[in-house]
């Protein structure tokens, strides 16, 4: 018998049934798992598995990418060694897409008690864990400023709308980048650094380029488009996964510091990041282990 925990949260861009949760606790219980649930609400998925998870031999969990990397850090700084199950009910599911697992709650559980633990890297901004992407500039405020409603309706075509709405707005800043010895400079209306093959629909790596635990990042610049058609063949050429053009750069690195004229906002994992004139990323090497 496995002793699990299990996070559900209810508020993610999908939800989940009263079926579905049946089906899951009916599915855990059937392959040898003893579950405790915990909802998020007066808690968050980082607390909850902070407080809890060296308590379990594994911890699931079910919500969107917000909820999955709070998890993976409530998980970190708890201490825990155990391995991490997701069964994915957000909305873009960028986590889920990159590690191929279903966003069909059976056949999430399938591969959670069938399945093998994969280690990925995690990185750290500043003193925090993220899991996928830190970023600045156009979009970053789209993921969590377009409406839960419109999410759920819309799914990726609302962060799209959101970009677009947002281009206006859009304000190159002048950076710095220094990256594993090496500088580059130049003036970005996108930067980011990510562990994963997707990001919010917009943002798409060829899965033979990205290697999630070979301690190296992928490190996306974006200048800025001149125009609206400039910046709709900008998301032709990400979607495309071209970044070989003049307003695109591509990088790896294991560490990465920005250095700004002024102070920028910042998302991580799709959250406020707060603003920085500096940023110092780095990579954590196989830190966690997620069932794949």
């Amino acid at each position: 018998m496995k002793n699990t925990m299990l996070i559900i949260n209810p508020a993610s861009g999908r939800g989940l049934s009263k079926v579905a949760i049946g089906t899951i606790l009916s599915q855990l219980c059937e392959n040898g798992h003893i579950v405790t649930v915990y909802f998020t609400g007066k808690l968050t998925a980082e607390e909850l598995a902070f407080e809890h998870a060296g308590q379990y031999e594994l911890v699931v969990c079910t919500g969107g990418d917000g909820s999955i990397s709070s998890v993976i850090s409530g998980v970190l700084r708890s201490g825990a060694s155990i391995p991490i199950g997701y069964i994915p009910a957000g909305t873009a599911n960028d986590i889920a897409t990159t590690l191929s697992l279903s966003k069909t709650p059976a056949e999430a559980v399938k591969t959670i008690v069938g399945g093998a633990p994969k280690a990925l890297d995690i990185g750290f901004f500043g003193e925090k864990y993220f899991t996928y992407i830190a970023a600045f500039g156009a979009f970053t405020g789209v993921a969590y400023s377009t409406p839960q409603s419109a999410k759920r309706s819309l799914g990726h075509l609302a962060y799209v709308l959101a970009g677009l709405a947002e281009m206006p707005a859009i304000k190159a800043r002048h950076t710095v980048v220094e990256y594993d010895g090496s500088t580059i400079s130049g003036d970005f209306v996108f930067g980011a650094v990510v562990n994963s093959t997707s990001v919010a629909g917009f943002l798409k790596l060829d899965p033979q380029r990205v290697n999630l635990a070979d301690g190296m990042f992928e490190i996306v610049l974006v200048r800025q488009p001149l125009d609206p058609v400039a910046f709709l063949d900008l998301m032709a050429s990400l979607a495309m996964q071209n970044y070989d053009g003049d307003n695109i750069q591509l990088l790896q690195a294991s560490c990465v510091k920005f250095t700004f004229e002024e102070d920028v906002a910042w998302t991580v994992d799709g959250e406020d990041g707060g603003v920085h004139s500096e940023v110092e990323i780095t990579n954590s090497h196989r830190a966690v282990s997620i069932i794949v």
